[in-house]
């Protein structure tokens, strides 16, 4: 069996433009989907989903003159309703066998005085199946971040020491995984295959379901607070674990650029959208230059 001693020649793309239709992509050619979307009914994407989508801007608009909680209902289904056009897309170029990979945290918010639970994990597992995407088991990302406070201030929500009316602190995030097809099979021995295997340590610590560790420092920045990029630590288990040297990882919502960074270091492919032009600095300080074995693209539609 052939081993690889030197690094591959790997090809990247970053596209600005949306992911709700990625024409650059054919039929089936990508292996592997990693992406956080933005979290419907966190405040800090309203604009971003306002701007994607003139139905979510029109309904924020009736619900700051009639404050209606069916609005608010609609709001939440609009939203998730943009994110399905791409989950449908990737559905479409993913390879049979492939898998994505969607980070996303459920939301809490307060709306007109009331305080209630959005559970964006659960809509877009019922939307994925209803592509026809078959659902895995998920991971739970414990984020370390809430520490206990006193007399009930700060972490946690409600009455404080005084039952009932307290709140449960929202201290992990979902990354769920769902596959496309069967099974994806692979020639016997496949060099690339062997090439990609991680340890016994790595196995047994990767795939079990509660994962504890920080997330990303962000920085002062409101632009790139606004990317919520995950840790490198995720990306990279979840494209160690889920594809093979040399295949293309897609992140439909790229942010920051934290999924096209680690497919560089790991020797896959990958292509990349995003949305905001504005970012496009953000990424190229991430990934940094084009390195000896690396092609790198910048598509502007």
């Amino acid at each position: 069996m052939q081993r690889y001693l030197v690094a591959m020649q790997t090809q990247h793309r970053v596209i600005l433009g949306s992911s709700q239709k990625m024409s650059e992509l054919g039929d089936g050619c990508v292996q592997l989907m990693v992406t956080s979307p933005p979290y419907p009914m966190i405040a800090m994407w309203d604009e971003l989903f306002c701007k994607a989508d003139p139905k979510i801007a029109e309904l924020f608009r009736e619900l700051n003159s009639d404050g209606g909680e069916e609005t608010v209902r609609q709001i939440y289904t609009a939203m998730h309703e943009y994110l399905a056009k791409v989950w449908q897309e990737t559905y479409r170029v993913l390879c049979d066998g492939g898998i994505a990979c969607i980070n996303i945290g459920d939301a809490t918010r307060t709306i007109n005085g009331k305080f209630q639970l959005y559970p964006n994990h659960s809509r877009i597992t019922e939307v994925c199946e209803k592509i026809g995407f078959t659902t895995l088991p998920y991971i739970l990302w414990k984020k370390p971040t809430n520490k206990p406070s006193y007399k009930g201030k700060g972490a946690f929500l409600g009455s404080g020491f005084l039952p009932p009316n307290a709140y449960v602190t929202m201290d992990c995030e979902f990354i769920l995984l769902f596959r496309k097809g069967k099974l994806r099979k692979f020639p016997p021995k496949d060099a690339l295959r062997y090439e990609s295997a991680f340890t016994k340590v790595q196995r047994d610590k990767w795939f079990s379901q509660i994962w504890a560790f920080k997330g990303t420092r962000q920085t002062n920045s409101e632009l790139e607070r606004r990317t919520a990029a995950y840790p490198d630590e995720i990306a990279e288990r979840l494209i160690r674990m889920f594809s093979v040297k040399g295949e293309l990882v897609l992140d439909p919502f790229l942010g920051s650029g934290t999924t096209t960074k680690i497919a560089m270091q790991n020797e896959r492919c990958s292509v990349g959208y995003e949305t905001d032009p504005n970012l496009f600095p953000v990424i190229t300080k991430k990934i940094g230059k084009t390195r000896l074995g690396i092609n790198l693209e910048i598509i502007k539609r």
